[in-house]
């Protein structure tokens, strides 16, 4: 699914760079031979201290936004990239896109980085929602049944195998 991610990516005319977040070694080896640059999560116990760290990175690349995406979207297209990209089009912004659920968050655009802090995980979508009330910062909430799918659970599997996924998972 990794890779399925990265590819569309390099199809989104408005990504400047991609740096794929790990711990893990032969993710990271493959993230670098599809383009990505990486950024190890060694000695970080969390995925929101990593994400921060990745922010730093990109912020030192002078990016104009950081665009915050899990691996396991099996059903996202450019076109979903790019509508989110295009209802960051008057910054300050945050852009969330919500799970099936509307309970964690599968895409978070900031325009410019590091607007609130993340807070990724369980019932996260609210979370980041509230962060950016509390930063004072404009929120567009973007809900597409293809970001809307991750794959954490079997029956996410299972609905997986009922859509036309560009992706095999056998």
């Amino acid at each position: 699914m990794m890779v399925h991610l990265l590819d569309v990516l390099g199809e989104v005319p408005g990504i400047e760079r991609t740096l794929v977040v790990s711990r893990d070694t032969q993710a990271l080896a493959l993230a670098r031979e599809h383009g990505a640059r990486t950024v190890a999560e060694w000695g970080t116990p969390d995925l929101n201290p990593a994400l921060v760290r990745a922010t730093i990175v990109a912020k030192q690349y002078g990016v104009s936004g950081v665009l915050v995406l899990p691996a396991d979207l099996p059903l996202i297209s450019p076109q979903d990239v790019e509508t989110l990209i295009s209802k960051a089009d008057q910054p300050p912004v945050v852009v969330i896109a919500p799970d099936r659920h509307r309970s964690g968050t599968n895409a978070l655009l900031a325009i410019p980085p590091g607007l609130i802090e993340y807070d990724f995980g369980p019932d996260s979508f609210q979370r980041h929602l509230d962060r950016a009330e509390q930063a004072g910062v404009r929120v567009e909430v973007c809900e597409l049944p293809s970001l809307g799918l991750d794959v954490d659970i079997p029956e996410d599997l299972e609905i997986l195998r009922k859509e036309k996924s560009p992706i095999s998972i056998g």
